[in-house]
């Protein structure tokens, strides 16, 4: 048997600390993104209740889909589709005209 050295080399005595790593960082290689498992996707509210037609008179529900001050949130936000996120985009505004919501946001 030979005898190898035990000592361990100077580039391997310290190695650097990974950049970005932050303090719950795992001893494992970083994903890109950062993320560790996929969210659930958001499933359209109005959808799911079969409401085909949001108008304007339905303000209970155009409320819902719209912060304090009169802004509009998002589909990432709500989870609402495409053509139901149309809807209310023209109910609030028509909302907005009648002086049923405020402009102000």
């Amino acid at each position: 048997m030979e005898n190898k050295e035990t000592t361990p080399k100077p580039a391997e005595a310290a190695a650097a600390p990974r950049p970005h790593a932050g303090p719950h960082a795992g001893p494992g290689p970083r994903r890109p993104g950062g993320r560790r498992f996929a969210p659930r996707r958001k499933v359209c509210r109005l959808c799911a209740e079969h409401i085909d037609l949001v108008d304007y008179k339905q303000a209970q529900i155009v409320k819902t889909f719209c912060t304090d001050t009169g802004k509009i949130l998002s589909r990432r936000i709500t989870g609402a589709c495409a053509k139901h996120q149309r809807q209310i985009m023209r109910a609030v505004k028509i909302n907005r005209n009648l002086s049923l919501m405020p402009y102000n946001g």
